[in-house]
């Protein structure tokens, strides 16, 4: 038994297949097709598949969701707005989760966490219906110990943890501070009865912390991962990102190839 495949869980690994979709739109084809990146990342080891369907369907689009539901062997994490629309579909193709995002039309991606607090009713709301359907929700937050909190009050069993703050640090000194943000929270979360995961801007050479962390339970990355396929094909830069995440929360010294 090799690290890689040690017995039991130990971290799981969300693969997010927007960017192949970006990839696929930005010329009007039919490739790169997102549900074969999506059975790829399963072969390679990915516990789940993540993707966010838009408002503006920039990327992923209501088809593709449709088409690769039934064809995961793991789970499919839908990422979503807390809007009607949104919500109702979801609740029409039913993934095994749903993580509640904030969503602005003008941002390139998703730029911080959502305000559970400001959206109490409507955050609430969402997560009764999606709970009807037999989904589990997550909500995607800062590390903010009122956030978490609130999360916890509107009937949230998960969070998504954002590290893009972490991810963007510029020194030595805020990349230490955020990085103990990030573990307040995951205390914070673990009080509150919470499954803890995280994500956002992480890649293959700034995971490792974010890994080690006992209580996350998932990290979803996608961006590093499609850009590292470039150069060295979408199986091995998932296998890439497994063996890194693995080895840094078992302790183990593995050398990455990285980006």
């Amino acid at each position: 038994m090799s690290f890689l495949q040690p017995a039991g869980q130990v971290i799981d690994l969300g693969v997010n297949i927007d960017h192949i979709a970006t990839v696929r739109n930005a010329r009007g084809t039919v490739y790169p097709d997102p549900l074969r990146a999506a059975l790829i990342a399963e072969q390679a080891g990915a516990d789940l598949i993540t993707l966010h369907l838009r408002e503006d369907r920039r990327h992923i689009k209501d088809a593709d969701v449709l088409a690769i539901r039934p064809q995961l062997a793991t789970r499919m994490n839908l990422e979503a707005a807390v809007t009607q629309e949104m919500i109702d579909f979801a609740c029409k193709v039913k993934p095994q989760d749903v993580c509640l995002v904030p969503e602005r039309r003008e941002e390139v991606t998703t730029e911080g966490g959502l305000d559970v607090i400001r959206y109490q009713k409507e955050v609430e709301a969402a997560i009764r219906q999606l709970k009807g359907e037999g989904i589990r929700v997550s909500l995607f937050i800062d590390a903010d110990e009122q956030q978490i909190a609130a999360a916890a009050a509107v009937g949230a069993t998960v969070i998504e943890l954002h590290t893009g703050r972490y991810a963007e640090a510029s020194t030595a000194e805020e990349l230490a501070h955020e990085l103990e943000r990030i573990k307040v929270g995951v205390r914070a979360g673990v009080q509150h009865g919470l499954r803890v995961n995280a994500g956002h801007g992480l890649h293959y050479t700034n995971v490792q912390p974010i890994a080690a962390i006992p209580d996350i339970h998932e990290l979803n990355i996608g961006h590093a991962i499609v850009a590292h396929a470039l150069f060295a094909g979408f199986e091995n830069a998932v296998r890439e990102m497994k063996a890194i995440m693995v080895a840094a929360r078992l302790g183990v010294s593995y050398a990455a190839k990285g980006q």
